[in-house]
């Protein structure tokens, strides 16, 4: 029996303790394991708001809370996990074909996110049902 693919997984940042500030940096392809090509961030998500709810087929992505904490389920169509993020010394690397949601967003929340990719309408998809076929095919 073969075991079932990770979906996501928390990985633990460099942290540098300073009276001053604490201060933790991500290093492509060392820390993560792609070379980043896309740099966004969510903010002021309204109180009951959902983020995500899609897929890629092939863009890696680096989930990180800089500041508050959200929620992020990741399901591959048969395991489903929910994330906490909320500390900005960890991300969550989240695979290609697998499914996304962001919520629970707290106030002030800000949500970072580490691309492999350019942003590519093509690489989404943004319809469950048609993500559960997709995956189905593969």
């Amino acid at each position: 029996m073969q075991d079932e693919p990770s979906i996501g997984k928390i990985i633990d940042l460099p942290k540098i303790l300073d009276q001053r500030g604490n201060l933790t940096f991500v290093e492509q392809s060392k820390d993560i394991p792609f070379n980043v090509s896309r740099v966004y961030w969510v903010y002021d998500v309204p109180g009951g708001e959902c983020r995500g709810g899609h897929s890629h087929k092939h863009c890696r992505e680096f989930i990180i809370a800089v500041s508050g904490s959200f929620t992020v389920t990741l399901t591959n169509g048969k395991q489903q996990h929910t994330f906490l993020l909320n500390h900005p010394y960890q991300g969550l690397l989240v695979d290609t074909n697998i499914w996304r949601t962001l919520d629970d967003f707290s106030s002030g929340a800000v949500c970072l996110v580490l691309a492999e990719d350019l942003f590519d309408e093509d690489d989404y998809i943004r319809e469950y049902d048609e993500y559960l076929k997709f995956i189905e095919e593969k």
